[in-house]
């Protein structure tokens, strides 16, 4: 890192972190200045890719409180994200890592493995969880009604920077082409949102002017990624977990209230 950049080096098989990363700042550099780092240039053909980019001045949003001059500029950041990239571009971007297929595959899986060690709430909370993804229909994928937008695909509060008077975003390692709904449920559920200081969550969505195939499926969205993370918190090892004890299981109860 130097006073003026950022150098981001990816590890060998970066499996297209790095080309995902030039990407989304070369874009949003075109069609939304100012909301990310500046792209300086970037050598993705080497055997451990590097990108260099501008550096942003700013404190992350996690681990601090949100109060409402901050959710305001948040949702305007995302909101400026969201609708960015022309849809002709969208369309030619190749799926966020992570998408909904992808976290499905990853719960057809974690059945068989995690469920059967789980106990308690948690049990009861996956047990709920699964047998709602057997009956929603979201196998069949995106429904009708949901436009794509540029997405970056990590919903930690920590890639949004405060500078005072608005928010920038860093990290689009996982970014592509996604829709609203889902990047949305991505931050009102990822756990940086609500273990430290909560984020207000429907104070944030009324930012939003979703239409009612958007709503509808920011509620299904939810609920999927809210018991993403209840298998991911589960399985945090007992001997160094990086959340505070009791986290699978308040994210359980979490998940049991989105199911009601």
């Amino acid at each position: 890192m130097t006073a003026d950049n950022v150098i981001k080096r990816f590890a060998k098989g970066d499996d297209g972190r790095a080309e995902r990363e030039w990407r989304a700042l070369t874009l949003l550099a075109m069609h939304a200045p100012g909301l990310a780092p500046d792209p300086r240039k970037a050598d993705l053909a080497a055997s451990e890719p590097v990108v260099v980019m501008s550096r942003l001045a700013g404190v992350p949003l996690r681990g601090a409180a949100v109060g409402d001059e901050k959710i305001k500029a948040l949702a305007e950041a995302v909101t400026a994200l969201h609708s960015a990239v022309p849809s002709d571009i969208i369309t030619k971007i190749p799926l966020r890592p992570g998408h909904q297929g992808e976290v499905i595959g990853h719960l057809d899986i974690w059945a068989g493995t995690a469920r059967p060690r789980a106990g308690g709430l948690v049990r009861q909370a996956m047990e709920a969880g699964l047998s709602w993804l057997a009956r929603s229909g979201l196998k069949a994928g995106t429904p009708a009604g949901v436009p794509p937008v540029f997405g970056p695909g990590d919903g930690n509060l920590a890639n949004y920077l405060w500078d005072g008077s608005r928010v920038q975003v860093v990290d689009f390692e996982d970014s592509g082409r996604s829709d609203r709904a889902f990047e949305l449920a991505e931050i009102t559920e990822h756990v940086g949102s609500w273990v430290e200081h909560p984020l207000d969550v429907p104070t944030f969505l009324d930012r939003f002017d979703l239409s009612p195939a958007e709503a509808a499926r920011l509620r299904t969205c939810r609920r999927l990624l809210a018991l993403i993370w209840l298998f991911l918190l589960a399985g945090d090892d007992p001997e160094h977990p990086r959340n505070p004890v009791g986290t699978a299981e308040r994210q359980a109860g979490r998940l049991l209230d989105l199911l009601a």
